[in-house]
Formats: C-alpha cells, sequence, structure tokens
C-alpha cells in the first residue's frame, strides 16, 4: 500500500534521512490511496497544531493487513435493534408539508430533552454496522474486494441507527455554534435538486475514513436545522426534507425494511440555547469558546501542557514549553534559550550574558539549533565545540561562578546582537534561573537538555538520557541524529564536566567508553510513557530488552506481533512476564474488544509486582494504542475522547491512529466501564461516534497532504 512522508507543520520541512522518519501504521492520505480529498470541515476555527510531530508515514493498515486472518460473520442470534429517539415517531410535533416532503418543527428545550435522551442509548454492536461504516463505494473494488475477501458481509445501509444531526444552515460554524454541529455542505448538496452526498471514497482502500463519518452519520439520522436566520433555517430544513426523502427512495432499492428519518427545524431563536440550555453551546453567538463543550484539539494541547509543564533539571536550569512573551511564567527566568530549526550554535552570545549578569534585560533570550539539525558525519568539530561551550556557559549562569562584571567593548557590541532583551530586573543572587525551552516542551529541545544534563551530572551520556526520563520524570522525543551526535561528543561533555574534578583521565575514558547495548540498538526514541505502569511502543521498543530494564518495564504485552527475543532473554524474562495477542491484524476487520479484559489484567498484575508494561504491536499507534486508550479509560474514569486525547499527546511525535473499527469498539467499551461502576447517574456519552470522528479527522489533516 502507498505511503507518504508527512513533515511537522508549521516548521521547515527535512527529509525522512535527517530527521529520523518514524513510520506510523495509520490512514494513509487520501491522495496517496487514489481517492478525491474530502470537503473542507468547516467552522472548526484554525486549529492549534503543535509543531511536535516527527515525520511519519500514513498508511491504510499495516503491510500484514491483507493476512489470512479472517472475520467471521455475525452470529445468526445478533439481530438489528433500531436506536430508540424522541424525535421518532415524529407525531409529537408540529407537522408542515410541501410539495415534495415534510418538515417537523421542534423547540430547543426538546432539541436538548431528545439528544439527551439519544446520549444514553447503547451502541449497536460493530458487526452490524462495520464494514458498512468503513465506506463501501460500488465502483470501489478495491475496498469491497478487501472485505469480501475476508468473509464480511458487505450487505446495505444497517437498520439499526437512529442518531439526531444537528445542522446550522448557513454553514458558518465558527460562531452561534451548537454540540456536534456540521454545515449543510458535510453531507449534502443544496441546490434545485438537493441530495445527500455519498461519501464513500470511489477508489482505493482505507479503513480509516473518519472524515466521511459525519455523512455517513446524517444519513441514519433524523436531522434538526438551526441558525440565526428563521427564513434561512426553514429553506434549508425544505432542502433537507427533500434530499432525506430521495436518498431513502435510493436505499429502498437495496432493502426494503430502512427506517424513515425526518427533518425537524428549530424554531427558538439560539438565545434560548445560551439562556437555558448552556451546555449545548460550544461556541457562542459572538464567536467565543464556552468551554462547556469537549473539544479534542484544545484537549489534545491541554493533555500537552500538563505533561511537559516546565520543571528543574538541574541546579537553576529548567526545561519546559515556550512561554507566552511577556507572561509571569516567562518573568521567572533570567536567561531564556529557545531551541527551534532557525537556532544558531553561537556560544559567544550565551558567553556575553555569562560575563554580564547586572547588564542586561531580563529576561535574556538567544537560540539554538533543535534537536535533529546537527547531522553526523558532516558535523564539525566547531560545532562539537559550540554544544559543549553553550553547556559550560550554561552551567556558569546557573551557579554564578563567573567573576566580576567588567565594562562593556565593541566586541561585546557585536555579540550583543544575537541577544534578544525584554523587561529589565536585576539577576537572581547566588545563580540565575535559565530555561531551556521549544514550542512543544520536549522535542527541538532535546539535544540541549541532554547534552547539559551529562555535562552537569558527570553522567555519561546513556545513563543521562534514563535519568531525565525517570528521575526527571521529562517525557522527550530525540532523533537518530542526535544519538550519534551526544555519542560522539559524550567523552568531552565527561572530561569538561565540573563534576570530573579530581577523577583521572584514564577513569572519565572508561567510564565513557563503558557504553551499554542498549544505546547502541536506540532509534532515538524511547517507548512512549502513558502512565507510569503504562508503556506504548514499537516492535523496535520491543526488541530492546536492556533499555525496557532501564525504564523498570518487565512485562511486555505484545498486540498481533511478537518480540524477536533471544531464549536467554525469554527465559531471564520469565513466561509469566510476557504476554502474546495472537491473530489480531491492523486491518479494520478484526476486532479486540474481547482482548480487552485479558490485556487489562495483565498490565494489572504488573501493577501489583511493582513493574511496568510494555504494549506494543508494530509501530505502536493503531492495535497497542487502543490497548493503552482501554487501560487510561479504566484507570483514570476518563470517556473515550478525552482518553484518547490523553494517550495521542504522551505519545509524543507519533501520531495514534486506531482504524474506525477500534475507535467504535472503544466508544462501546466506555458504555462498558460505565455500567459496570453501577453509578447511580445513568450512562451518558460525552461526545457521539459522528463528533468523535468529524475531530478526529480535523486534528489528522495538517499531518496528511
Amino acid at each position: 500500500m502507498a505511503t507518504i512522508a508527512v513533515p511537522r507543520p508549521a516548521l521547515p520541512p527535512k527529509s525522512a534521512s535527517q530527521r529520523g522518519s518514524t513510520p506510523v501504521d495509520s490512514s494513509s492520505p487520501l491522495e496517496s490511496l487514489g481517492l478525491p480529498s474530502p470537503p473542507q470541515l468547516p467552522g472548526s476555527h484554525p486549529i492549534p497544531i503543535s509543531n511536535s510531530r516527527s515525520p511519519v508515514c500514513l498508511c491504510a493498515a499495516d503491510d500484514d493487513s491483507a493476512s489470512s486472518y479472517t472475520h467471521s460473520p455475525p452470529p445468526s442470534h445478533v439481530r438489528a435493534h433500531p436506536q430508540a429517539s424522541l424525535l421518532y415517531p415524529p407525531d409529537a410535533f408540529a407537522r408542515v408539508d410541501g410539495e415534495h416532503a415534510s418538515i417537523y418543527e421542534i423547540d430547543a428545550a426538546s432539541v436538548a430533552e431528545a439528544l439527551d435522551f439519544a446520549s444514553r442509548q447503547p451502541l449497536p454492536p460493530p458487526s452490524l454496522v462495520f464494514p458498512w461504516l468503513h465506506g463501501l463505494h460500488p465502483e470501489n473494488h478495491t475496498q469491497r474486494t478487501f472485505f469480501d475477501g475476508h468473509q464480511c458481509s458487505l450487505g446495505s445501509m444497517p437498520n439499526c441507527l437512529r442518531a439526531i444531526t444537528i445542522v446550522k444552515a448557513d454553514g458558518h460554524l465558527d460562531a452561534a455554534r451548537l454540540k456536534g454541529a456540521i454545515a449543510p455542505a458535510e453531507f449534502m448538496r443544496l441546490g434545485a435538486a438537493p441530495e445527500f452526498l455519498d461519501a464513500d471514497p470511489v477508489c482505493g482502500l482505507s479503513v480509516r475514513n473518519f472524515h466521511i463519518q459525519p455523512a455517513k452519520v446524517a444519513a441514519t439520522s433524523d436531522i434538526v436545522v438551526y441558525g440565526l436566520d428563521p427564513d434561512e433555517n426553514r429553506r434549508v430544513a425544505w432542502q433537507v426534507a427533500v434530499a432525506q426523502k430521495r436518498w431513502r427512495n435510493k436505499q429502498l432499492a437495496q432493502a426494503k425494511d430502512m427506517p424513515v428519518y425526518s427533518t425537524f427545524v428549530c424554531t427558538s431563536p439560539f438565545s434560548v440555547f445560551e439562556e437555558s440550555h448552556g451546555d449545548l453551546v460550544a461556541v457562542d453567538v459572538t464567536g467565543k469558546r464556552t468551554g462547556r463543550v469537549l473539544d479534542l484539539a484544545e484537549q489534545e494541547h491541554q493533555e500537552m501542557r500538563n505533561m511537559t509543564a516546565i520543571s528543574e533539571i538541574c541546579h537553576n536550569v529548567f526545561l519546559g514549553p515556550s512561554p507566552e512573551p511577556g507572561s509571569a511564567e516567562e518573568q521567572r527566568f533570567d536567561v531564556l534559550i529557545e531551541c527551534s530549526d532557525t537556532g544558531r550554535l553561537d556560544p559567544s552570545a550565551i558567553q556575553f550574558i555569562a560575563e554580564h549578569p547586572g547588564q542586561l534585560p531580563r529576561p535574556t533570550s538567544i537560540c539554538f539549533p533543535s534537536s535533529g539539525s546537527v547531522l553526523p558525519p558532516s558535523w564539525s568539530q566547531a560545532e562539537a565545540d559550540a554544544i559543549i561551550k553553550t553547556c559550560k556557559w550554561i552551567h556558569r549562569i546557573s551557579h554564578s561562578t563567573m567573576p566580576e562584571p567588567h565594562t562593556t567593548s565593541s566586541q561585546d557590541s557585536v555579540a550583543l546582537q544575537h541577544v534578544k532583551s525584554h523587561n529589565p530586573a536585576a539577576g537572581n543572587a547566588g545563580g540565575r534561573k535559565v530555561l531551556i525551552h521549544c514550542a512543544d516542551g520536549y522535542t527541538e529541545s532535546t539535544l540541549l537538555a541532554i547534552a547539559y544534563y551529562s555535562f552537569n551530572t558527570g553522567l555519561p551520556v546513556p545513563d543521562a538520557w534514563i535519568k531525565l526520563h525517570t528521575t526527571e520524570r521529562r517525557n522527550f522525543f530525540a532523533y537518530p541524529s542526535d544519538v550519534s551526535l551526544l555519542s560522539a561528543i559524550g567523552p568531552r561533555l565527561l572530561c569538561e564536566s565540573p563534576m570530573s574534578s579530581g577523577k583521572s583521565l584514564e577513569d572519565i575514558a572508561n567510564l565513557a567508553r563503558s557504553e551499554p547495548a542498549w544505546f547502541s540498538d536506540l532509534d532515538g526514541s524511547l517507548p512512549s510513557r502513558i502512565l507510569d505502569y503504562l508503556y506504548l511502543g514499537n516492535l523496535v521498543h520491543a526488541n530492546n530488552p536492556e533499555l525496557l530494564a532501564q525504564l523498570n518495564i518487565h512485562q511486555i504485552l505484545s498486540i498481533g506481533e511478537s518480540a524477536s527475543w533471544t531464549k536467554e532473554d525469554l527465559d531471564k524474562w520469565g513466561s509469566d512476564n510476557i504476554c502474546f495477542v495472537q491473530g489480531i491484524q491492523d486491518n479494520g476487520i478484526d476486532p479486540l474488544t474481547e482482548e480487552f479484559g485479558r490485556c487489562l489484567e495483565f498490565i494489572g498484575k504488573g501493577v501489583q509486582k511493582g513493574t511496568a508494561t510494555l504494549v506494543h504491536c508494530r509501530v505502536g499507534v493503531s492495535r497497542s494504542a487502543t490497548i493503552c486508550i482501554a487501560e487510561v479509560m479504566r484507570a483514570l474514569n476518563l470517556s473515550f475522547p478525552r482518553a484518547y486525547c490523553f494517550v495521542r499527546a504522551r505519545r509524543l511525535n507519533v501520531i495514534i491512529q486506531p482504524h474506525l473499527l477500534f475507535a467504535y469498539e472503544l466508544l462501546r467499551w466506555e458504555e462498558r466501564l460505565r455500567q459496570k461502576r453501577g453509578s447511580l447517574e445513568p450512562y451518558k456519552r460525552e461526545m457521539e461516534w459522528g463528533e468523535i470522528a468529524r475531530e478526529i479527522a480535523l486534528m489528522n489533516r495538517p499531518y496528511s497532504r
């Protein structure tokens, strides 16, 4: 299947060889599969995109997805039980008949009541709605042949679904937006002959068609049209009703028992929602987000902020995300070192700051190259010298080991041109506070953070690498080039470290040469710490048992892919600490729900033994990510969309991509967990399937092209 490299947004693109491309078993960009680009999903506001994602490969499924494993047809005892709705039958609502269709009038209170009721309805079993939700266009022979070859019943549109789709008549979702609202253009064509879109891709194979789900859901929904202009609301409602009727007639050609769905027009002004049903208002009439409706993009960024919060890694040296200019957070520090792709290796700038503690405004900012941008073997001795000198001057600034300030010279003035200053204030006595930062708090700053941590502590680079993650609790992402560069300059970092005073050169050399085996197999990235006892990784991580032991990972859970260990490693770990779930491919067919109990029980045994568990598949973004999301939902009592954002943020530079079937199973898992807890509060989904899929599609769009 086709794959395509996707550069991190908002940063100068670098090739995979430069930045260490990390392949991801996730959905392919539509163009690479021969699919047309989906229509722009409107009204999402400009999405704040993290510039933390490394180049990734987006593909339809793992390259083992066309394996011999097959999916059994639904058992004969499984029956379609249509979801109940307060909008069906619509007899309680005023009906208005037109020439070609009918619409019903509804007020804000009834809309709120109907949505609340719908959110408590159980979802049908996956076997009743898949593979239809994947998208089975009649002309897409690739997609249909794939599922037919795996003994999947292609069937017609399921008759067990009855959702509610909220449509804003004018299509402008950046103001006066209700929870889950979409624009008419996302599911239909307006005009003289209105009709629903057939959103199924006409060619190519993908099991991650999140972008088509709003249209799929609309086709199985009662539709409520609202907006700010009553006349426009009614005009659009008439067109929706006509298109809805035409769509049903088309489906009746394939199935004779298709449900009847209705179109409603909301007669209440939007102000009634704001005044009486604020929990349904995502964006108010002025265009301001209310914060009362979950937004996945914002939730992911909040989780990233929580994960990367600024912390002190060494005396007076801190690491974290870039603070807002002029903020109280920024004012905590005397010196800001921003690591970015445009940064320069110029130790004279930080030397100038070190030598003039009382003559510069506070805070004072300089730049440093981002991780992955200094590339061995092409890097020069001058670049190595500059990194060492930068570490030395950071140490002197943070420990105030400099002599008295001296008079500024013309040469100093030249150095000052490389320094960007902000608000004036006196430096801190006894050492100044230095913040090493980057946009996301964990990617671009990794090279400098590890180099300085090794220099400051006198630890060899491999030990510094591990302790920065374990002892200092920092999550970070490095590139293979960082491993090579730090390994090369490691002996010099130790020789010039203030902690090496009194040690012989021979002792230092022996310490530097004692590079562990796990470090030579490191591709730059550690497994992703999801919870203290739960790591998510790939097959490369799984095949490095020495690295796992360094991270207190002594259990391994393999989902569909087994690690290639020696018999010695297997005997050392013990069979009780290894669990292999076989026969689960990333193909959109093999379900995982039946394995949740077994997998989570295994993870729990690790907790009881005081050890962490690595969950992995091939690339660590779909099958294993699904298991990690399920555990986060269970352990933290989070809804599926919140747990999805929690894991997505902590997977660092790799974008998790559970396919549609896994995502649907997780939404049903949320339902099961709430029921098991026996809560007095009836179960209610925080977000519906169409909402979740739409927002995931929007979040992923910047990483596909």
